[in-house]
């Protein structure tokens, strides 16, 4: 929720009105502008612009394929029922990407397709697993995520800590007066294992693989925080993260280990 509220204030302090909390009711063309009924706490809303831009997601488009006939299932989402080899419910047919209605970024079906076609030709060896795929919002600032929130790990049974720093900690985002943003690191309080991140920072896209790493790698909190990183880069905020942990970031020196 800090990163969300964050983000929110930003927009807002760049001129952005943000209606949260709302249900949209319907939509009509009024002359050459739009109007836009939604329920808010406080009652019936309209607004007015000259466009609408609808980010409501995507959903598969298998309607038409009367896949039934195929033997091959779907899923809630109406997508392709797939099992950890990217095998549907007819052995002879693998399914990758937006179809199957999960992980919809082009990487994962790239991911998947190669997993698939090493399946289908040498037999279920290769599985699938999204535990450190990145995720990237294009926002201003950017917003970028991998592995577990804090609420996910808490409902996975994980004793939870966390660590969450602003981008005023950061010598990149000074310098560059980029201030507006935060870098929060999830963890397992018992082993020290990193968990997750969340980064909403310039370039947090570019940042993020860093932390993909770390997961991948089954780093700790203390040797992501022991790792050395280059002084004056975004990057180096995940290390200042990691300190935080268990020091105070504002009273360290510069590049302090």
């Amino acid at each position: 929720p800090e990163v969300s509220a964050a983000l929110t204030e930003h927009l807002r302090q760049e001129g952005v009105t943000v209606c949260d909390g709302v249900g949209y009711q319907k939509i009509e063309q009024d002359g050459k502008t739009v109007k836009l009924t939604c329920q808010t706490n406080g009652g019936e809303k309209i607004i007015k612009a000259e466009q609408v831009l609808a980010a409501a997601g995507r959903k598969p488009n298998t309607k038409s394929l009367h896949l039934e006939k195929a033997g091959i299932d779907l899923n809630a989402k109406g997508g392709v029922e797939i099992d950890e080899f990217m095998q549907t419910s007819n052995p002879d047919v693998y399914a990758v990407g937006d179809v199957t209605g999960n992980d919809m970024f082009v990487y994962m079906a790239a991911y998947g397709g190669k997993l698939a076609a090493r399946n289908a030709l040498n037999g279920n060896k290769s599985n699938y697993s999204n535990a450190t795929m990145p995720a990237v919002v294009f926002t201003d600032p950017q917003m970028a995520t991998v592995g577990l929130t804090e609420a996910q790990a808490k409902a996975k049974g994980f004793d939870v800590k966390t660590s969450t720093i602003t981008l005023d900690n950061v010598p990149r985002f000074i310098a560059s007066r980029e201030t507006d943003g935060l870098i929060k690191l999830v963890a397992d309080s018992k082993t020290d294992k990193l968990l997750g991140a969340t980064i909403l920072a310039p370039e947090a896209g570019d940042s993020i693989q860093t932390m993909v790493i770390a997961l991948k790698a089954g780093l700790t909190t203390e040797e992501l925080g022991d790792t050395i990183f280059p002084y004056l880069t975004a990057v180096e905020g995940l290390k200042l993260a990691a300190q935080s942990f268990n020091k105070d970031v504002k009273k360290l020196s510069c590049c302090a280990g």
